[in-house]
């Protein structure tokens, strides 16, 4: 047990880049509800916030067809030069790749006709500033459509989290746990208040769920995505001199709960928003 506190990943490799590439078994029902909201006009110039190793830039970038052009900003080079062997290997001339952070983009005013982000705006430095980014960026009329999942993602697992951070007396263990979901899963109320602040007028909203099946605690642990995207933030609330007790005892309730409902089900809510200058 508690072996996959261990691990540790080389985020610029180009072999865990390959692997990261399998990021869409997560993304994808986040992803395919912002393409089902999509409407393509021919020279449509669209900007994907956040497309990691391509998706969904690459799958817009094909449905927008030649006339079109789809453009991805973000900070995280080895993942651009993946995206950049797709499009080669696709033999893509309607792309354009653009290193940097949202919160400061190369863009002139009113460039965009059509802005998206596939669960990349929550995860950003300065989510107000990177708004206020995409307005300016938009034509008039223009539209920012994005997804992200809300607070109550993986409730199942944090319940138990904080139980056991409470049953051990970590200091903070709980404020540190609510202050992680904040940080990362910002409620609706929130930002709607920053897309009113930043004149956005909201257009859609909708919110939806799927679930994220495990045969039991362990393997939930162990897997590499729950091992990439959280694991590290998770010990960090705990602490290097509690880690081993503290995920111990998680894994082993987490088990029984999964061996007395038949698998470990975790709850991801999450919400899709499109709003317009």
């Amino acid at each position: 047990m508690t072996q996959y506190l261990n691990e540790k990943f080389n985020y610029n490799s180009a072999a865990f880049v390959s692997i990261y590439d399998e990021l869409p078994i997560w993304s994808a029902p986040f992803g395919l509800k912002l393409l089902d909201n999509v409407r393509m006009k021919k020279g449509m110039r669209i900007l994907d916030v956040g497309p990691g190793t391509g998706f969904p830039l690459i799958e817009l970038a094909q449905r927008l067809g030649k006339d079109g052009e789809a453009f991805g900003i973000d900070p995280w080079s080895a993942a651009l030069k993946r995206i950049d062997l797709k499009i080669k290997n696709f033999r893509l001339k309607n792309i354009i790749l653009v290193n940097g952070a949202i919160e400061d983009p190369p863009f002139p005013d009113n460039y965009f006709d059509l802005i998206v982000s596939n669960n990349g705006l929550n995860n950003v430095d300065n989510i107000d500033k990177a708004l206020n980014e995409c307005y300016r960026m938009l034509k008039p009329g223009g539209k920012l459509q994005f997804t992200y999942n809300l607070p109550g993602t993986m409730i199942e697992f944090y319940s138990v989290f904080e139980q056991v951070l409470k049953k051990e007396k970590i200091r903070e263990g709980s404020n540190k746990l609510k202050q992680h979901i904040f940080e990362k899963r910002k409620p609706l109320e929130f930002v709607f208040d920053l897309l009113i602040k930043n004149d956005f007028k909201l257009s859609e909203l909708t919110t939806d769920e799927f679930k994220y099946r495990f045969v039991d605690g362990s393997a939930f642990l162990n897997h590499y995505f729950i091992k990439f995207a959280f694991l590290e933030s998770w010990k960090n609330i705990v602490g290097k001199n509690d880690m081993k007790r503290v995920f111990a005892e998680v894994e082993e309730r987490l088990n029984k709960i999964a061996k007395n409902s038949g698998g470990l089900s975790l709850s991801i809510p999450f919400a899709f928003i499109e709003c317009e200058k």
